[in-house]
């Protein structure tokens, strides 16, 4: 089968891991990158060029718009593909959709989205096309419970859950060089970006317990909050962790923390399938959602406050054989129930096979 993947593209973890996947299965894939439309030269990029381009980029407003919307067409036409994949599809209009499902006839459009455009927090001029484009998907994927209702009321023809995954050569387990465990090991490590919820409170409270920490994260979000904590100023700057440094990240830590972002909605994250993979205990913080997951205190554990969060650090910390019991336990719940990019494919493709065969039948 041809899958033409269409995304922003801005980084591999998302697009790129559905193209290597659908490889994986035997499909011919071809992409279409839109954040190369807003790239600009270096000395020229505080210009008024460079200015217009990420203006266009936020607002999603422009030619630059319009012509991504053209040469995706284009793309599709010349492609030919069974399947279109849209990755958030903030800058694919509705018309666009129309004109591919004109060029190629019988050509099956998924859209999947790992933010909550329904969300109070998310700004409506930057979702306005994917609202529209909604009702033209053959197969809307909704990242979260709260937005399979949401796509339906929206206009969507068919919604299915499809939660994010782990990626088996990115995340496993890996022993640690003494050299990397001076940059990796510690008690606890959160990974993630700081949102006004209780997360630096509840990581303040951690240094305070006398607990060794590592935190990695966007530098620009942690800047100004790490600057005003005197508990967490030390480990300042923040910065992200990518490829096979992240992986060292989450194998040098006894136990890795999962917040959740409110700004999302989010019940669950990607984290909840990446560190399992790796055999190190997933502390996470509760819902009913990554409690149907995980057993509680068998395949992972859970805090519900800041007190049970602790409560728990100590525990484990203090035991090796308990958590090492727990994370083994998550690792083999991780891989055998699925969450791995490529049975999250093949899920998919069955839900395009068993459209497509009503649509045949009808």
């Amino acid at each position: 089968m041809k899958v033409l993947i269409a995304g922003d593209w801005h980084s591999d973890l998302h697009e790129q891991e559905v193209l290597r996947a659908l490889s994986r299965l035997g499909h011919e894939i071809d992409k279409f990158k839109w954040h190369t439309y807003f790239a600009y030269e270096p000395h020229t990029g505080a210009g008024l060029g460079g200015l217009l381009k990420r203006a266009q980029n936020k607002y999603v407003a422009g030619p630059e718009i319009a012509r991504i919307n053209r040469d995706f067409v284009a793309k599709a036409h010349a492609f030919r593909p069974d399947v279109v994949f849209v990755y958030r599809g903030t800058h694919i209009d509705a018309n666009a959709l129309q004109a591919v499902r004109a060029a190629v006839p019988g050509c099956f459009l998924v859209g999947y989205n790992n933010d909550d455009p329904f969300a109070p927090s998310q700004p409506k001029y930057l979702w306005r096309h994917f609202m529209a484009a909604i009702p033209h998907y053959d197969l809307m994927l909704a990242y979260r419970h709260a937005n399979v209702d949401a796509l339906q009321s929206a206009g969507a023809k068919r919604v299915e859950l499809m939660r994010s995954w782990y990626v088996a050569d990115r995340n496993h387990p890996v022993e640690l060089s003494n050299d990397e465990k001076l940059r990796f090991a510690a008690d606890v490590v959160f990974i993630g970006h700081y949102e006004p919820d209780q997360r630096l409170a509840y990581l303040e409270e951690i240094v305070r317990q006398g607990f060794s920490l590592r935190l990695f994260g966007p530098t620009k979000y942690w800047t100004k909050p790490l600057a005003q904590s005197l508990l967490l100023r030390q480990l300042a700057p923040a910065q992200m962790v990518w490829g096979a440094d992240y992986n060292r990240a989450l194998c040098g830590a006894k136990i890795a923390l999962c917040f959740f972002s409110k700004l999302n909605r989010d019940t669950y994250t990607r984290r909840c399938f990446e560190i399992p993979a790796t055999k190190t205990l997933m502390l996470s913080e509760y819902s009913d959602d990554v409690a149907s997951l995980y057993g509680e205190g068998v395949e992972a554990d859970f805090f519900r406050n800041q007190n049970e969060m602790i409560d728990k650090i100590k525990f484990y910390v203090g035991d090796e054989r308990a958590r090492q019991h727990v994370a083994d336990r998550g690792y083999q719940k991780v891989v055998n129930a699925g969450h791995d990019v490529d049975s999250r494919m093949r899920t998919m493709l069955g839900w395009i096979a068993e459209i497509k065969k009503s649509q045949v039948s009808t």
